[in-house]
C-alpha cells in the first residue's frame, strides 16, 4: 500500500488506534494532519514521525464541538488544497454504570465525542472531498457497535450509531468517488481500555477468544486497507477486529 501524495486527517491522533493509524500512513507517505484535544502528545508525535522521514501537522481540535471541525476542515483546503483520506477516530467513555445513574451531562458528552463529531466531521470532510474527485473515510465504531454490554447504553448506543451513519452516508455518496466505512475494535490495549481496567492487561483475556488483547497496529492495519487502493470496490461496510469476541 501506498498513500504518497494524499492528504490524511486522523482524530484521536495523540495515543491508541489513532496514534498507530496516524504512523502508518505517514510511513506510506501520506502527509498527516493529527487531531486530538491536546497539542503535547500531537506535538510529539508529529516530531517521532518527521523524524522517521514522514510529513505530519498536529492541530489541536475539539471533536465535540463543530465549529472547530469545521475550522480543521477550512484550515486543511487552505494549507493543502484537498483532503483524501479521513480516519474519525476519536471516541471514549467513562466507567460503567446502569443508565438510570448515568448523568445527563455524561449521556451528553459520549454521544458528542463517539456519534456527533463523525457526523459532523463527515460533513466537512465530504464536502472537500466533492470539490477534488473524491476520498474514502474509516469510521472507528467498536465491538459494542455490533452486540450490547451492560453498563454503557449510551456508549453502545452511539457505536450503533456510527455504523448506520456509516451505511447511510455510503450510499449517498458512492457514485462520488466517496468510499466510507466502519471498523468495531475489541477488546485493545489503549490508554482508554487500561484505564477501566486498571491497567491490567490480562483482565479481560479470558472473554477473547484468541486469548490477549488487541495491538493499536492490528486496528491501524485494517483501517489502512480500508483506506487504500487495495479496498476500492469496498464501501458501507463494517469490520470487527476483536480477536473472535463477536463470533459468539
Amino acid at each position: 500500500m501506498t498513500f504518497a501524495g494524499r492528504i490524511a486527517l486522523v482524530t484521536g491522533a495523540g495515543s491508541g488506534i489513532g496514534e498507530a493509524t496516524a504512523r502508518g500512513l505517514a510511513a506510506r507517505g501520506a502527509t498527516v494532519i493529527l487531531a486530538g484535544r491536546t497539542s503535547a502528545p500531537l506535538e510529539a508525535l508529529a516530531g517521532s514521525i518527521r523524524a522517521d522521514g514522514g510529513t505530519a501537522h498536529p492541530r489541536p481540535t475539539d471533536v465535540t464541538d463543530r465549529h472547530d471541525l469545521e475550522a480543521l476542515i477550512a484550515d486543511i483546503e487552505a494549507g493543502h488544497g484537498r483532503l483524501d483520506l479521513a480516519v474519525n477516530n476519536a471516541g471514549g467513555h467513562n466507567d460503567f454504570k446502569p443508565l438510570h445513574e448515568t448523568p445527563p451531562e455524561e449521556s451528553d458528552w459520549v454521544f458528542d465525542l463517539n456519534l456527533k463529531a463523525v457526523y459532523n466531521g463527515m460533513r466537512a470532510q465530504i464536502a472537500l472531498m466533492l470539490k477534488t474527485g473524491g476520498g474514502a473515510i474509516v469510521n472507528t465504531s467498536s465491538i459494542f457497535g455490533l452486540k450490547g454490554v451492560a453498563g454503557i447504553a449510551h456508549y453502545v448506543a452511539a457505536k450503533h450509531g456510527v455504523i448506520g451513519l456509516t451505511k447511510a452516508a455510503a450510499l449517498d455518496y458512492a457514485r462520488s468517488n466517496i468510499r466510507i466505512n466502519a471498523v468495531c475494535p475489541g477488546a485493545t490495549e489503549t490508554p482508554n481500555l487500561l484505564r477501566v481496567t486498571g491497567g491490567d492487561r490480562h483482565a479481560l483475556d479470558p472473554m477473547i477468544p484468541v486469548g490477549h488483547l488487541g495491538q493499536p497496529g492490528d486496528i491501524a492495519s485494517l483501517i489502512l486497507w480500508l483506506l487504500s487502493d487495495e479496498a476500492s470496490y469496498i464501501t458501507g461496510a463494517s469490520f470487527s477486529a476483536d480477536g473472535g469476541m463477536s463470533a459468539g
